[in-house]
């Protein structure tokens, strides 16, 4: 089987998002698809990620600092910018083409012949399809640990199925509420589910109802709470640092850097991911690690957490573009909720509260539109409402009626590389372009404007 056609037969089960809670949430499926595959969760140890916003940041950073420290590192993450492959990466590589091609067909078999026998119901969704080849590939690649960010709940998600030697769960917000639940409590009850009885759970304080939730599971299952708030650092006006600009296009222009105290020694921090938000998924990142020090994991010291944070790569977070072929500075962002939106405000009120905005804005139909527009629309001095390209994704008009309580200009442009082209027609010297809502469009603009990841 060829690439383009295993991954044409991924995207011919559907969205992960758009299947039926019934045929999404299973792990009795998982389990049995895992079987027909001779386990591979279970030739590596794990660490898992769950949260409403900052589990991919907190993921990367983790396995960043764990390759600094000389482990052989599998990092599972979703959903992708451009190509699928970048969901599954064992020391920062993608899984290749071949690789992918090759082990979508030895699971797509194993789980057409369970349905053939009745032992499945149904094919496994994509999500499952998506983690299943992700662990073989890590049981092959014979990972020393594999970071995995849980898809979307926590307690019934796909990853689940592995026991984690530390369970991380970073802030949870309102989104998914048709899977997860209509309050943060419900939510976090569904990403509680990665707690271990006598497990490690890493956790900062957050919202009280997810609070209560947490703390409650913790104690129902005798688990070991782990708090991150030593590695948060007080937030100052000296602890953000303004770089010049850099050669790279895919570089961002800023870092946060600040000391900390780690394993006993005294480091300087310095992260590429920006937004007061990411000084939380740091510290949940080197908690992480520093707990998995203490369980035995070889390597991990403060000079090694100091490099894997300051060399992680995680495109698309607030990532700065510099001016370059025509375009003007630009900054692209996947904030997907209201949580997100208000992170991203208080990152650009913080960088840019004198430069002119302008605003290119995607969102998929079952987000908090008219919450996220209400957050982040008065900021800018126009908005290009556009549609990326997803079954799922709001019509640029459905945007604008959204937003109508806004009170700002927003032009409508279906295409996205047209409504991209039209920002910067109305970019005057100093404007920035801010592309948010989705991850689709943020991997779609990338494309246009040539970044690379």
């Amino acid at each position: 089987m060829s690439y383009e056609t295993a991954v044409s037969r991924m995207y011919a089960l559907g969205h992960e998002l758009a299947q039926t809670p019934a045929h999404k949430f299973d792990l009795a499926h998982m389990r049995v698809l895992l079987q027909a595959l001779n386990h591979p969760e279970l030739r590596f140890p794990s660490v898992l990620v769950a949260g409403t916003n900052g589990k991919g940041s907190t993921a990367a950073t983790l396995a960043s600092i764990l390759r600094a420290s000389g482990l052989k590192v599998g990092l599972y993450t979703s959903p992708h910018l451009m190509r699928l492959n970048e969901r599954i990466r064992v020391n920062g590589e993608e899984i290749t083409d071949d690789v992918f091609a090759s082990l979508h067909g030895e699971v797509d078999r194993a789980a057409e012949l369970l349905v053939e026998r009745a032992e499945l119901p149904w094919h496994p969704s994509f999500f499952e399809m998506m983690t299943a080849i992700a662990f073989e590939h890590f049981g092959r690649e014979r990972v020393e640990l594999a970071v995995l960010e849980v898809g979307m709940g926590g307690r019934l998600d796909a990853t689940n199925v592995v026991e984690p030697r530390v369970s991380v769960i970073t802030d949870i917000a309102l989104d998914h509420q048709k899977f997860l639940g209509d309050t943060v409590g419900e939510i976090a009850r569904e990403k509680a589910g990665i707690i271990r009885r006598g497990g490690a759970v890493v956790t900062l304080p957050q919202q009280p109802a997810a609070n209560d939730v947490i703390g409650n599971t913790i104690l129902e299952l005798g688990a070991r709470a782990v708090n991150a708030v030593p590695y948060v650092p007080p937030v100052s006006p000296g602890s953000f640092e303004y770089l010049v600009p850099s050669t790279e296009q895919n570089s961002s222009r800023f870092v946060y850097r600040y000391p900390l105290q780690v394993l006993g020694k005294q480091i300087l921090v310095e992260t590429p991911l920006v937004g007061r938000h990411q000084l939380r998924n740091v510290a949940l990142a080197i908690a992480a690690a520093v707990e998995l020090s203490q369980q035995g994991f070889g390597g991990i010291t403060a000079k090694t957490i100091e490099d894997g944070t300051r060399e992680t790569d995680w495109p698309g977070r607030f990532q700065v573009i510099a001016a370059h072929a025509g375009w003007p500075e630009m900054v692209i962002d996947v904030a997907h909720n209201p949580a997100g939106a208000w992170a991203l405000r208080s990152a650009i009120s913080q960088l840019y509260e004198d430069r002119p905005l302008i605003f290119v804005f995607g969102a998929m139909r079952d987000k908090a539109i008219s919450e996220m527009a209400e957050v982040l629309f008065p900021l800018a001095e126009r908005v290009v409402a556009t549609r990326p390209d997803n079954p799922r994704s709001a019509s640029p008009e459905e945007i604008q009626r959204a937003a109508v309580r806004t009170g700002v200009e927003i032009e409508v442009v279906e295409d996205v590389e047209a409504a991209l082209k039209r920002a910067r027609e109305l970019a005057r010297p100093g404007t920035v372009l801010v592309v948010t809502g989705s991850i689709y469009l943020v991997g779609e603009v990338m494309r246009i404007v040539g970044v690379n990841i």
